[in-house]
């Protein structure tokens, strides 16, 4: 950023007054912002609870509702798209973190639910759940991926989700962004 010339028109007395009436103060080091504030540290949790007695509804998806698609996104009505665009840059601060790698699709369905539940009882706002890309997967087709898609949206204490930053996961995990407790 390219700095502003100097006013040369003011007086020494003025720039003395200046002074007087505002002591303590230093000139500003850097007159740069930094573009993405530093987070809190995560703090993973591996919930093995079950989830199951709270959301009974929660279908599994058929083969047909499936995709594979590369990004995922999703929001109720109502959602801003000021909080949509915020939630894909990755500005909300990430709360809570669940990998879910290597788990089987009843395993990653029930663990979803708890560390939903948790975080909707700690007061969690904004999550990442972590689903992996698939590639280890039989034909290099995601099998979590596209569950966790359906699961979330069917969630009613999830507001939206969308894929991740590379520097967070990328198509491998989910910016999840839950209800505010009323």
């Amino acid at each position: 950023m390219a700095k502003a010339p100097r006013d040369v028109s003011v007086s020494a007395d003025d720039r003395a007054l200046f002074r007087d009436s505002v002591p303590g103060v230093r000139p500003l080091q850097s007159d740069t912002v930094p573009l993405r504030r530093k987070l809190p540290p995560l703090r993973a949790v591996r919930h093995h609870g079950s989830g199951e007695r709270l959301f009974p509804t929660l279908t599994d998806p058929s083969e047909t509702e499936l995709t594979t698609a590369d990004t995922l996104e999703f929001k109720r009505v109502g959602v801003q798209h000021a909080v949509m665009r915020k939630l894909r840059r990755g500005e909300f601060a990430i709360e809570r973190a669940l990998d879910l790698h290597g788990a089987t699709g009843a395993e990653a369905k029930a663990r979803l639910l708890g560390f939903l539940r948790v975080c909707q009882a700690d007061g969690a706002r904004c999550i990442r759940i972590i689903h992996g890309k698939g590639y280890r997967s039989p034909g290099q087709q995601p099998v979590l991926k596209p569950r966790i898609a359906h699961w979330l949206s069917q969630h009613p204490a999830v507001v939206a989700y969308t894929s991740a930053r590379a520097d967070d996961g990328g198509t491998g995990a989910l910016y999840v962004l839950l209800k505010r407790d009323a």
